[in-house]
């Protein structure tokens, strides 16, 4: 318990200066004015710079922990180095840019139209329905809409800042957990290898993303919740006493050069049971998927485990303590997700009408072949092959690589399983899980590589000169890969200067979208209405309105980002029957006769024959998913005192009068 209160109480403070140094860092980005990413190599250069200083600060606090000498500075650095590295890789590119990675653009719509949601109200209410609850995990868009509530800011303006500043609070925790389980050095070396990982390729989903950097320590966490080891001399399950190279950190002796931490993994007991349980209560507030992966990561744990305890003690009892375990860490998850989805459990439960939803129907082609990044001519396949080669060759006798391993497995079972599903219809969005099997392969790579050199290195009868050529390969290697990261994200930065934003300005100086008329947009409908934004619903097709303002809208973007309680369908159904309708009294009725609330503001654009909203529906098994149609009002519907017609821009704004 002293432990685990140690480690808790150190991530906080750690949080803390993540907190610090990525608001001091964003907060000095914005005091130049800076060229557009997209159109100038300044910021790629001062990018590069300040990963180099990161660099610089790893490899310091990696020399110090060796050594073992001044800790706390070796700690400090660390946490500097992971969160500036953090702020400076995704701070710096967007610097010139109020927008986050891809903008507001597809699904970073309606990500911040749920950021904008939660800034307005603290209230668990859905992204764009009213009365309904939320469908979609609140905890990350939660925390986010309090941040810019605390600082006066809107949920557009905010997402950047926090999306960056959440990342690099996670990346220092990611370390505390680390630091804890495996040797401290190393420790810091895959702390900052897997989140160069996630930067690079879970960062523009940036709520997934805090999951994909602490899925890696939590399986080493779950595996010594699941998996009892025993001191080698009592006995034990799987592999009995650790290797040293597995054990938990305390002061390093030195011993031929190589550090012996104190404490095995084993003496965690039911304190690795909680935090395996507390982590998956978090990826179930924060992302429905990567939580159905890691508890089925978990789960395949607990079957080895079984198995294994059956096979060494000849008896079925051997499982039962390993279902206890299983049984608690569900319990504690469950207690901590139940904060985000008890109210829409609530509503589904007691009769609340339902669609299926078609969250899953999306099959690219990633999502139909198994993703062997090991297998890719980079710098990433070399380290992901790196991974593989010692997984395979240390599943006997590391506890870290069985646990990696299993996560390897259970990301290729999932694919399987959602190929599988598609015969009955639907997917399991296993493409989205590649950014997850990198983290998993990377990490194992960065042990792969220490182990690797470390047995040359004594192979070849230990050149003096040995240690110091593998350090330099490591530190290229790293420098190379990170100076990538904003060419990676070429297309997701691009984006962020090329939409406008909530201002109505285009970052990269070009002539803004339509969306610089929202503000007129949203002043004439409060003046015409008469009614604060939270309780006026807008229907339009144009829903990245609602991504600015905290209006309710009628319908969804589409209907795989649509709440399964507000009928998506049935919707998209009702608004093509007003359309075929003749005179305002026909359509006044049909609204007021609507089984949801009807519209307070139409939002439409002017088409050649009326009124237009371009729509879309789920056309799934195909590719692309989702087709788009065009459905057209009469002008006339609306030539009636109960309605207000005004002009703006490319819109035409209808308000129902009174």
């Amino acid at each position: 318990m002293r432990r685990a209160l140690g480690t808790a109480f150190e991530g906080v403070l750690a949080a803390l200066v993540a907190a610090i140094v990525a608001t001091v860092g964003l907060y000095a980005f914005s005091l130049v004015e800076w060229p557009a990413f997209n159109s100038s190599n300044v910021t790629r250069a001062v990018t590069t710079l300040g990963q180099v200083a990161c660099a610089i600060a790893f490899a310091v606090a990696i020399a110090l922990y060796r050594r073992g000498k001044l800790g706390w500075l070796a700690k400090s650095l660390t946490w500097v180095g992971l969160s500036g590295f953090v702020t400076i890789t995704l701070g710096m590119p967007l610097a010139a840019t109020k927008l986050y990675l891809f903008g507001v653009s597809v699904d970073q719509e309606f990500r911040t139209e749920y950021l904008t949601r939660l800034t307005d109200s603290a209230a668990l209410r859905d992204m764009t329905y009213a009365d309904i609850p939320p469908f979609y995990p609140a905890g990350w868009f939660w925390l986010g809409g309090r941040v810019g509530n605390l600082l006066g800011m809107d949920g557009w303006e905010v997402f950047k800042p926090f999306a960056i500043g959440f990342l690099a609070v996670t990346a220092v925790l990611a370390f505390t957990l680390w630091k804890a389980l495996v040797r401290v050095d190393w420790a810091v070396a895959v702390s900052a290898v897997t989140t160069a990982l996630v930067v690079a390729y879970a960062s523009p989903e940036a709520y997934s993303a805090v999951i994909a950097l602490l899925i890696a320590p939590a399986l080493l966490l779950a595996w010594g919740a699941l998996n009892r080891p025993v001191v080698a001399g009592v006995g034990g399950r799987l592999n009995g006493a650790l290797e040293p190279s597995d054990r938990m950190n305390g002061p390093l002796k030195r011993s031929g050069g190589a550090g012996e931490p104190q404490r095995s993994l084993g003496s965690w007991g039911w304190g690795a049971v909680v935090g395996t349980g507390l982590f998956l209560g978090l990826a179930a507030t924060f992302y429905t998927l990567y939580l159905g992966l890691a508890a089925f990561a978990v789960t395949l744990m607990a079957v080895v485990s079984a198995i294994v305890g059956i096979r060494a003690q000849k008896s079925w009892r051997a499982a039962i303590p390993v279902a206890v375990r299983l049984v608690a860490i569900a319990a504690i998850s469950g207690l901590v997700a139940l904060t985000v989805w008890l109210p829409y459990l609530a509503d589904a439960l007691t009769g609340t009408p339902s669609t299926s939803g078609t969250a899953l129907h999306y099959l690219p082609e990633a999502g139909a072949t198994l993703p062997f990044p090991m297998l890719q001519f980079s710098l990433v396949g070399a380290l992901c092959l790196a991974g593989t080669v010692w997984l395979a060759v240390r599943a006997a006798s590391s506890r870290r690589a069985q646990a990696l391993g299993i996560g390897v497995v259970a990301v290729y079972l999932w694919t399987l399983l959602s190929m599988a599903a598609t015969v009955a219809g639907t997917t399991l969005l296993s493409f989205r899980l590649e950014a997850v099997l990198i983290v998993l392969l990377g990490a194992a790579g960065v042990f792969g590589f220490l182990e690797g050199t470390k047995a040359i290195y004594q192979a070849i009868n230990e050149p003096s000169r040995f240690k110091i050529a593998a350090v330099v390969i490591a530190a290229v290697g790293a420098m190379a890969f990170a100076q990538s990261i904003p060419q990676i994200l070429q297309t997701e930065i691009t984006v962020a200067y090329s939409d406008t934003d909530g201002d109505g300005v285009r970052a990269d100086k070009r002539p803004p979208s339509a969306v610089s008329y929202y503000s007129e947009v949203d002043t004439a409908i409060r003046e015409q209405t008469g009614r604060p934004r939270d309780e006026t619903i807008v229907l339009t097709a144009d829903t990245s309105f609602l991504s600015y303002y905290p209006y309710f809208g009628f319908q969804g973007l589409t209907s795989h980002y649509a709440n399964p309680l507000a009928q998506f369908d049935e919707r998209a159904a009702a608004i093509g029957d007003w359309a075929t309708l003749v005179t305002p009294d026909e359509l006044i009725a049909a609204m007021d006769g609507s089984a949801w609330a009807a519209p307070d503001a139409f939002l439409f654009r002017r088409g050649g024959e009326g009124y237009t909203l371009r729509l879309a529906e789920d056309v799934y098994p195909n590719d692309p998913n989702v087709r788009r149609y065009t459905v057209t009002f009469n002008e006339s519907l609306f030539e009636d005192q109960r309605f207000t017609v005004t002009d703006i821009g490319p819109f035409a704004l209808v308000t129902r009068n009174a």
